[in-house]
């Protein structure tokens, strides 16, 4: 009998392709994340010589790290979206596993009504104008509160949790409900001590979609002291715009030659990226156990 192609053992060519070509992905990925990292720890010499992103390393300065922490900007930005990612992740993990665990049980009350509204939403978005003009109604403008509430539950994390809820066994449910348990008690105490790969992964996922948004903060914040990190770097960096515009006399003034622009906009870019790559390890050995599990069985 035949195996399946799939199934076969690669042969010694298949293998030296496959080692090369996630070899060059690699290589792609990580040689823009290394100029990035140089670049922000480079010397004004080193950037002129370099004519813009530094791919030889030089003489190497923390100077930009220090000036853009020293300017407070970027410290309060910082804070700012961690503020939020924690406290949105928290409130949106909350109310996706209450949602999912309800829509996983076919006897819940409107089960199949809401479930279509979530689906839905795959198909329609509300439109930036309509959110704009629900946010304004609701007195969230220039609230911190507008970068949460208008995107606290996203039908993709709720169906992928829905879906892994009900890929466990009902024997398990219906026993403790038999015994007596509350279906609150059921899902902290059984289903959630299940579901710990699923709700890593989703917690991942909100966690790096509120790192990330500015669009949002563009909308709703008119004060710039709100502005969360990614609003700031969209600023300093896409934009161009020199964060020390009114220092450089006090500067030179004090001996003090501040850091290239260059490495500057480098640095916030590195700011931004650490917590992910941070936190990404911990979780990515569930992250495909959890996505694929709860879409498959769906």
């Amino acid at each position: 009998m035949t195996s399946a192609s799939w199934a076969e053992k690669p042969s010694a060519v298949g293998r030296t392709a496959k080692t090369l070509v996630l070899t060059l992905i690699a290589a792609a990925i990580l040689f823009p994340v290394y100029m990035v990292v140089l670049t922000s720890l480079s010397t004004q010499e080193t950037v002129s010589r370099a004519g813009g992103l530094v791919t030889v390393p030089g003489e190497l300065s923390f100077a930009a790290y220090e000036q853009v922490f020293a300017g407070g900007v970027v410290t309060r930005a910082v804070l700012v979206s961690l503020g939020v990612t924690v406290a949105g992740t928290a409130i949106s993990l909350v109310v996706t596993t209450l949602a999912a665990y309800g829509l996983s049980r076919p006897g819940t009350l409107l089960h199949r009504p809401l479930l279509f509204l979530v689906l839905l939403t795959f198909l329609f978005g509300p439109g930036m104008i309509p959110k704009y003009l629900v946010v304004s109604g609701l007195g969230l403008i220039d609230s911190y509160w507008s970068l949460i509430l208008p995107v606290a539950v996203t039908a993709f994390n709720l169906v992928v949790m829905r879906a892994f809820f009900m890929s466990i066994p009902a024997e398990v449910t219906d026993s403790a409900r038999v015994d007596g348990a509350s279906e609150f008690t059921i899902l902290r105490r059984i289903v959630l001590p299940m579901s710990k790969g699923v709700v890593a992964v989703i917690a991942l996922l909100y966690a790096v979609g509120y790192w990330n948004a500015f669009f949002d903060a563009v909308l709703y914040l008119n004060d710039s002291a709100k502005w969360p990190l990614q609003l700031v770097l969209r600023q300093y960096v896409y934009q161009g715009q020199s964060m020390f515009a009114g220092q450089s006399g006090d500067s030179v003034a004090a001996g003090h030659s501040l850091p290239p622009n260059l490495a500057v906009q480098m640095s916030i870019v590195v700011i931004a990226l650490v917590p992910v790559l941070f936190v990404y390890p911990f979780v990515q050995k569930h992250f495909t156990k959890g996505v694929f599990i709860g879409a498959v069985k769906g």
